[in-house]
C-alpha cells in the first residue's frame, strides 16, 4: 500500500434527512443516514467502504462531494475545508473530485452521444475548442478499453460493462485526483466485474488516482482495496488494512459479515455467525452502540454508552467496548453501577 500524505480528511460527518408529518408538513423526526463518521484517505490509495444496504455508504460518498449537503461535520480536501465554500468554488473543485455511479443504465443521458457525454465536463471546465474536445474524448475512450468510433454512438447501443467504461471515461475527463466509486460493479455480471476492477486498478497506477470504493460485496472490496472501512447504521465501526480486516476482524459486526462470505473450497468449514433480529431504523437508532440489539457479545455498557472510534492497534480503528481504549470506560461504568468508589 502506497500511503503518502492525506488527500481527504472527514471529521464528524453527519447527514440527517427530515421526516415530515401532519397537516402542515412539520418536521417530526430525522433519518440519521450518516451519523458522525470520521476517516482519512491518503494519496494513491483505494479505501473500500462496506456494509449492509441502507447503512449510509452511498450517502457518505455523495455528502463528501456535496452532491447532497452535509448536516454537520468537516470535509477537508488537500487541507482545504470544502464544507462551506460557495457553489462557484465547489464547481471549480469538481475537476479534482469525481464520482462513478452505480447504475450504468441510469447515469448516462440516452439522448446524447458518447462524445457529448464525455465531452460535457471538458466544456464546463473550459475546453471550448470543439476539435480539442473531440481528440480528448477519443483518447479517453481508448484509455478505458473502447474504440474511437464509439464516440458517435448512443448509450443504448452498449452493454452494461461498456456503459460503465463510458462512465469511467467521463470521470477521468478532467484529470481528477479523487474518484468516489458508488458500487460501480454491482449491476454487472461477475465476468464483467473482474474486467472493470482490473481496469480501475490499472488507471489508478497510470494516473495516480485515489479511490473511495463503495460496495456491499466483500470479495470485490478485498480484491481492489488497500484499506477497508465497515459501516453499520450510519456509523463507521471498523477501519484497517484489508489483510488485517479479513484475517483479524475485531468488531462483532465485521466478524458476522465475513463469516457469511462463501468459500470456493467446499472442504473448508467455516463457523457462521448468525445475527438475530433486523437492522434498526435509522429514524430511531438504538442508544449506546447501534449494534448492541443484534450483537452476540453485548454488555450493559453497550446499551447506554456510545463507543468511540479509536485505534486499538497500529492503523486499526474500532468502535467497540470490547477493546483497548475502552477498558477504562468499562471498569469505570461497572464500578459506578455497583455503587463502589472509583
Amino acid at each position: 500500500m502506497r500511503l503518502q500524505k492525506p488527500l481527504l480528511e472527514i471529521n464528524g460527518l453527519k447527514k440527517y434527512f427530515p421526516i415530515k408529518g401532519g397537516v402542515l408538513g412539520r418536521t417530526v423526526g430525522e433519518v440519521k443516514a450518516v451519523d458522525d463518521v470520521s476517516f482519512t484517505v491518503f494519496e494513491g490509495e483505494i479505501l473500500g467502504i462496506v456494509g449492509e444496504s441502507g447503512c449510509g455508504k452511498s450517502t457518505t460518498g455523495k455528502a463528501i462531494l456535496r452532491l447532497i449537503e452535509p448536516t454537520a461535520g468537516e470535509v477537508k480536501f488537500e487541507d482545504q475545508d470544502i464544507t462551506h465554500i460557495n457553489a462557484e468554488e465547489m464547481r471549480k473543485l469538481r475537476r479534482d473530485m469525481q464520482i462513478i455511479f452505480q447504475d450504468p443504465y441510469a447515469s448516462l443521458n440516452p439522448r446524447h452521444t458518447v462524445e457529448k457525454i464525455i465531452g460535457e465536463p471538458l466544456l464546463i471546465h473550459g475546453m471550448n475548442h470543439a476539435k480539442e474536445r473531440k481528440s480528448r474524448v477519443k483518447e479517453l475512450l481508448e484509455v478505458v478499453g473502447l474504440s474511437a468510433y464509439h464516440a458517435s454512438r448512443y448509450p443504448h447501443q452498449f452493454s452494461g460493462g461498456q456503459r460503465q467504461r463510458i462512465g469511467i471515461a467521463r470521470a477521468l475527463a478532467n484529470n481528477p485526483k479523487l474518484i468516489i466509486c458508488d458500487e460501480p460493479v454491482s449491476a454487472l455480471d461477475v465476468s464483467v466485474q473482474a474486467q472493470i476492477l482490473n481496469l480501475m486498478e490499472a488507471l489508478r497506477d497510470e494516473f495516480n488516482l485515489t479511490y473511495i470504493f463503495i460496495a456491499h460485496d466483500l470479495s470485490v472490496v478485498k480484491h481492489i482495496s488497500d484499506r477497508v472501512g465497515v459501516m453499520y447504521l450510519g456509523r463507521m465501526v471498523e477501519l484497517t488494512s484489508k489483510d488485517k480486516l479479513y484475517d483479524e476482524a475485531k468488531h462483532p459486526y465485521t466478524q458476522a459479515l465475513l463469516s457469511a462470505v462463501p468459500d470456493p473450497d467446499p472442504d473448508i468449514e467455516k463457523e457462521r455467525v448468525i445475527l438475530k433480529g433486523d437492522v434498526p431504523s435509522p429514524a430511531d437508532p438504538p442508544t449506546g452502540c447501534a449494534f448492541h440489539t443484534r450483537c452476540p457479545m453485548a454488555m450493559d455498557i453497550c446499551k447506554t454508552v456510545r463507543p468511540a472510534f479509536l485505534p486499538v492497534e497500529d492503523n486499526h480503528f474500532v468502535a467497540c467496548h470490547l477493546y483497548d481504549g475502552q477498558q477504562q470506560n468499562i471498569s469505570h461504568y461497572q464500578l459506578n453501577k455497583e455503587g463502589e468508589h472509583v
